[in-house]
């Protein structure tokens, strides 16, 4: 059994990453992750890329059946749209493939309660103070054992299918941090079965709300205007841009301190910007420019650069051909397959 364990240490590199079935992925989410996801297809011929869209992390949120169905097709649709490869890379349903839920437990029963009650991701999504405990009366009467043990399931997502490499922002980190815990653990009791995945960093492009600069861009924020979401229509984003908050101050400067607003059109100008420069370069070429200017300037780099995805998106939405279907089926029975040279070590190792 270890030499088999060995052998599948030696396969190439594996890629994992997942997304949330939340709604349409905006600016935000598609330059910090989904971009990148697209790049990994060319920029590396011989890795194992596996995306998934979690929906069994979804759900620690409660929400209407219809809407989480209809969130999942829109993020397969999303994922499609922008040019993620179903023959490249495997796309699926989380709740597709059973072996998550099943190493889910297995691993719970080796991961230490203590360090899960140090995760800050329960906290926030509870709007608790960072130092909250789950002995606290307010935490207690709130916290659901499915919050609370998210990170354990994240951490399955990534061991059941042995990658080598995750790619995570800073506010994942200490996420990945304890899926390698996991391994620490559960190797420890049963062997050394479970592969630790080392971190890829992506290259920083913090997209923050146009409504409120000092503030990442969210789903969840209630202004539409703070997010642009990857399907908009040009017109859309013009209107969005326009209306960005800045400042009154002339010319244009990066100072992300003193002047978030304009700092922030600067940084996605640059993201899009075919001469590479940084938000900094952007500053001094177009120091003489007006807000006004600025954002025109914004707006046409990133309807260029969004340009075609919502066509296709709306197009593998719209035509009920049952393409979607079969694509998630298709990434799910991969999925399935991926997982299961990881579970029969497991079943094994653990006596079952």
């Amino acid at each position: 059994m270890q030499r088999a364990a060995s052998t599948l240490r030696q396969s190439p590199r594996v890629v994992f990453s997942g997304i949330q079935p939340t709604g349409i992925p905006h600016l935000g989410n598609y330059v910090g992750a989904l971009r990148q996801w697209v790049h990994l297809q060319d920029a590396e011929p011989n890795s194992k890329l596996i995306y998934s869209i979690v929906d069994l992390h979804a759900i620690t949120t409660p929400q209407p059946p219809e809407q989480l169905r209809r969130y999942k097709r829109e993020a397969l649709a999303a994922l499609l749209a922008i040019g993620i490869d179903p023959e490249r890379s495997t796309i699926f349903y989380q709740s597709a493939v059973s072996a998550h839920s099943e190493l889910m437990w297995i691993l719970s029963c080796t991961a230490s309660v203590g360090y899960l009650s140090r995760m800050t991701q329960w906290k926030t999504k509870l709007s608790l103070k960072a130092d909250s405990s789950i002995e606290d009366k307010t935490a207690a009467s709130r916290l659901k054992l499915g919050l609370f043990s998210y990170p354990v399931l994240q951490a399955a997502d990534i061991l059941v299918h042995r990658a080598t490499h995750v790619p995570v922002g800073h506010d994942q980190q200490q996420h990945l941090e304890f899926a390698r815990e996991c391994v620490t653990n559960f190797n420890y009791a049963y062997g050394p079965h479970l592969v630790s995945p080392q971190t890829i960093i992506p290259p920083v492009h913090r997209v923050m709300s146009l409504t409120d600069p000092t503030s990442k861009m969210s789903k969840s924020a209630k202004a539409e205007k703070s997010r642009i979401l990857i399907t908009d229509s040009p017109m859309e984003i013009k209107s969005k841009i326009s209306s960005a908050l800045t400042d009154s101050i002339s010319g244009i400067t990066y100072e992300p301190a003193s002047r978030p607003g304009i700092a922030n059109l600067l940084d996605i100008l640059s993201i899009f910007d075919h001469q590479q420069r940084t938000a900094a370069d952007l500053a001094t070429a177009y120091a003489t420019s007006s807000p006004k200017q600025l954002k025109s300037m914004v707006s046409e780099a990133v309807i260029e650069g969004l340009q075609g995805i919502r066509e296709r998106y709306r197009e593998l939405l719209d035509v009920n051909d049952g393409h979607l279907d079969r694509v998630a089926e298709y990434g799910a029975e991969k999925a399935r397959r991926s997982a299961a040279e990881t579970m029969d070590l497991v079943r094994t190792a653990v006596g079952f």
